[in-house]
C-alpha cells in the first residue's frame, strides 16, 4: 500500500511540475513542450506499478490526508478513492495524453503560444484524474468544473474566429443545464444525508429518485447525451489536439463515469435504470444517423463519439457498469488516434477537412491511412481489434437482457450504422481517386507525428485485449447462448460494412435534383440546431419585442402619463374656455357683437350719454 500511495504522490508531482514551471525563469532553458511530454510518460510508466499491484492484490483503499473545513457536520477533506475505476483510468489515459502532447508539438509548432497551449492540456488532464479519483462531492464537483473550464478555452483557442468563439460559449453553457443538476444532487445528499463522502453515501443505500434524476441531467450535459448533445460536434472548432484530447480521455466520459461511480445507488432504482436506457438508446441512434451524411472529417468522428457514449449509456441502463467503463478505456485508444490521424490529413491537405475533397489517401500518406482503418475497424467492433472486446460484450448482454426490447432494438440498429459511417469515412479518404489539387506536398515522416500515433495504433490492436482479462468477476456477462446470438454484433457490423461500400459504389456517379427528406434529416442533425437555436428564441423573442416595445413604450412610457395629460389639458381648456382656436368664430362673434351695440344705438341712444 505504501508503494501505491508512493507511486500516485511521484506521478502527481511529475504532472503539477509543468504547470509550475512557466510561473519561474526556468521556462527559458528548457524545450517546454518536450518537457510536458516527457513528464507524462514518466507518469505513465510510473503508474504501471500501482496498476501491476492492484491485480495482484485486489484491494480498493482512500486516501484521507487533509481536513480543509466543516459546515456544520459535513467535514470537507482531501480524500482520494484508489479502486478499479480510478487506477485503470489512470494508466489509460495518461498513455493517450502522452500521445496526444506529442502529436501537439508536432500540429502547433506554429502557434506562438504553444506553451500557453500545452499547459492548458496538461491542466485538463490533471482535473479529469482529480475528478475521477475523488472520495467525495465537493472534491468531485473541482474536477467537474474544472475540465469545464479547460474545455472552454481549449475549444475557444483560435478566439479570432467567431465559430470557435461561438461553439465555446455553447459548449458552457449546455455545461451549465447539466451542472444544475449536479448541485440539486449535491444539496440533496448535504440535506438528507449529512455528507458528500461516498463511502457514507453508498452505506445508506438511499436510492431515491431526486439526486440520481440530478445526476442523470448532469451526465447528459457533460457526455452529450440527446437534447444537450449539439455542443460536440461544434467543439470541432477547437484544434485537432484538443478534439483528440476532449473525445478520449477527459470531458466528455466524465457525465458516463459519474453514472458509473454511482452505480451502487441507480441498480436500485428501476426508474434511473429504465431512463439511462431509453436515453442512451436515443443518443446512440440519432448521433449515428447524423454521422451518416455529413461531410467535415471532424463531424463524422464527433459524432461516432457521441454514439459511443450512448451506447455507454445503454450498458449502465442493463446494469453492467463495468462493461460500460471497459468500453470507456478501449474507446480512448482508437478516438486519439482517429483525431489525430483526422488531424494529420488535415493538415497535409492545407487546411481541407471535406471528405469529398479528399480521396486515395493510402497511396500518399499510407502510415495515417492504415492507422486511421485500423481505428475505423476498431470503432466498429471488428474481432480481435481494442473495440471488438468491449462492444461486442455489450451487444451480448444487451441480446440476452430482457428489460427494454425496443430500446435494445435501437442500439442494435446504431451499431450496423457505426459499419456504414466508418465505412464511407475510409472510402472517401483513403479509396477511390484523389480529389484534391495536385500541388500539395505530404509529408509524414516527422516522428512527432509518427510516434504517437503508432503507439496509439499499438494500443487500438492489444489493449482491449490486455485490459478485457482483468474485468472484476462479479460482473462478468451471461456466455451461455446460442452461437447465432453470439455473432450478431459481428453479423450486424459485416452487414453495415456491405451496404455502406454497396451505396457508395452505387452513387458515386449519382447526382440528384433536390435531397430526399432522409437524407435532409440527417444533414441538418434531425433539425435539432435550427429549431433550438432560431425556432425557439424567435418565438420567444418576437413576443417579447413587442410586449416591451407595444406595452412599455407605447402604453406606459407615452400613452399613460404624457398623453393623457395632454389630452386632458386639452379637454378640459375646451369645456372651460370660449377661446378655440376658429378665426371665423372670433369674427361672428366680434359680428354679433359689434350688431347688437348698433342695434342698441338705434333703439336707445340715450344710453349711450
Amino acid at each position: 500500500m505504501n508503494m501505491m500511495t508512493t507511486s500516485i504522490l511521484i506521478i502527481l508531482i511529475l504532472l503539477t511540475t509543468p504547470i509550475i514551471i512557466p510561473m519561474t525563469n526556468f521556462i527559458k532553458f528548457i524545450n517546454y513542450p518536450s518537457y510536458a511530454t516527457s513528464s507524462i510518460k514518466f507518469s505513465f510508466f510510473l503508474s504501471i506499478l500501482p496498476l501491476l499491484l492492484f491485480f495482484r492484490y485486489n484491494t480498493e483503499y482512500m486516501i484521507t490526508n487533509w481536513h480543509w473545513m466543516t459546515i456544520n457536520s459535513v467535514k470537507l477533506t482531501m480524500s482520494f478513492k484508489i479502486d478499479y475505476f480510478s487506477i485503470l483510468f489512470l494508466s489509460v489515459a495518461l498513455y493517450v495524453t502522452w500521445s496526444i502532447m506529442q502529436f501537439s508539438s508536432w500540429y502547433m509548432h506554429s502557434d506562438p503560444n504553444i506553451n500557453r497551449f500545452i499547459k492548458y492540456l496538461m491542466l485538463f488532464l490533471i482535473t479529469m484524474l482529480i475528478l475521477t479519483s475523488a472520495n467525495n462531492l465537493f472534491q468531485l464537483f473541482i474536477g467537474w468544473e474544472g475540465v469545464g473550464i479547460m474545455s472552454f478555452l481549449l475549444i475557444g483557442w483560435w478566439y479570432g474566429r467567431a465559430d470557435a468563439n461561438t461553439a465555446a460559449l455553447q459548449a458552457i453553457l449546455y455545461n451549465r443545464i447539466g451542472d444544475v443538476g449536479f448541485i440539486l444532487a449535491m444539496a440533496w445528499f448535504c440535506l438528507n444525508m449529512n455528507s458528500w463522502e461516498l463511502q457514507q453515501i453508498f452505506l445508506t443505500n438511499n436510492s431515491d429518485l431526486v439526486p440520481l434524476a440530478g445526476l442523470l441531467i448532469a451526465a447528459t450535459g457533460k457526455s452529450a447525451q440527446f437534447g444537450l448533445h449539439p455542443w460536440l460536434p461544434s467543439a470541432m472548432e477547437g484544434p485537432t489536439p484538443v478534439s483528440a484530447l476532449l473525445h478520449s480521455s477527459t470531458m466528455v466520459v466524465a457525465g458516463i463515469f459519474l453514472m458509473i461511480r454511482f452505480h451502487p445507488l441507480t441498480s436500485n432504482n428501476s426508474t434511473i435504470m429504465t431512463a439511462m436506457l431509453c436515453l442512451g438508446a436515443i443518443t446512440t441512434l440519432f448521433t449515428a444517423i447524423c454521422a451518416l451524411t455529413q461531410n467535415d472529417i471532424k463531424k463524422i468522428v464527433a459524432f461516432s463519439t457521441s454514439s459511443q457514449l450512448g451506447l455507454m449509456m445503454v450498458t449502465l441502463g442493463i446494469n453492467q457498469p463495468h462493461l460500460a467503463f471497459l468500453h470507456i478505456c478501449t474507446h480512448a485508444f482508437f478516438k486519439a488516434m482517429l483525431f489525430m490521424c483526422s488531424g494529420s490529413i488535415i493538415h497535409n491537405l492545407n487546411d481541407e477537412q471535406d471528405i469529398r475533397k479528399m480521396g486515395s489517401m493510402m497511396k500518399t500518406m499510407p502510415y495515417t491511412s492504415t492507422c486511421f482503418i485500423i481505428g475505423s475497424l476498431a470503432l466498429t467492433g471488428m474481432p480481435f481489434l481494442t473495440g471488438f472486446y468491449s462492444k461486442d460484450l455489450i451487444i451480448e448482454s444487451i441480446n440476452t437482457c430482457n428489460t427494454n426490447a425496443w430500446a435494445l432494438m435501437v442500439t442494435l440498429i446504431a451499431t450496423s450504422m457505426t459499419a456504414m459511417y466508418s465505412m464511407r469515412i475510409i472510402y472517401f479518404v483513403t479509396m477511390t481517386k484523389p480529389r484534391y489539387s495536385p500541388l500539395i506536398i505530404m509529408d509524414e515522416s516527422n516522428p512527432d507525428l509518427i510516434n504517437p500515433i503508432k503507439r496509439l495504433a499499438l494500443g487500438s490492436i492489444f489493449a482491449g485485449f490486455l485490459i478485457s482479462l482483468n474485468i472484476p468477476p462479479t460482473n462478468i456477462p451471461v456466455l451461455t447462448m446460442p452461437w447465432y446470438i453470439k455473432l450478431t454484433a459481428l453479423l450486424i457490423s459485416i452487414l453495415g460494412f456491405a451496404m455502406a461500400l454497396e451505396l457508395n459504389n452505387l452513387t458515386s456517379k449519382l447526382s440528384m435534383k433536390s435531397p430526399s427528406k432522409p437524407a435532409s434529416f440527417s444533414t441538418s442533425l434531425g433539425y435539432f440546431p435550427s429549431i433550438i437555436h432560431r425556432i425557439i428564441p424567435q418565438k420567444t423573442l418576437n413576443p417579447s419585442y413587442k410586449l416591451s416595445s407595444n406595452l412599455l413604450d407605447t402604453v406606459w412610457l407615452e400613452k399613460s402619463i404624457p398623453k393623457s395629460t395632454s389630452i386632458t389639458h386639452a379637454h378640459l381648456s375646451k369645456m372651460m374656455t370660449n377661446q378655440k382656436g376658429l378665426v371665423k368664430l372670433y369674427f361672428l362673434s366680434f359680428l354679433i357683437t359689434i350688431s347688437l351695440i348698433f342695434t342698441i344705438y338705434i333703439i336707445n341712444p340715450e344710453w349711450f350719454q
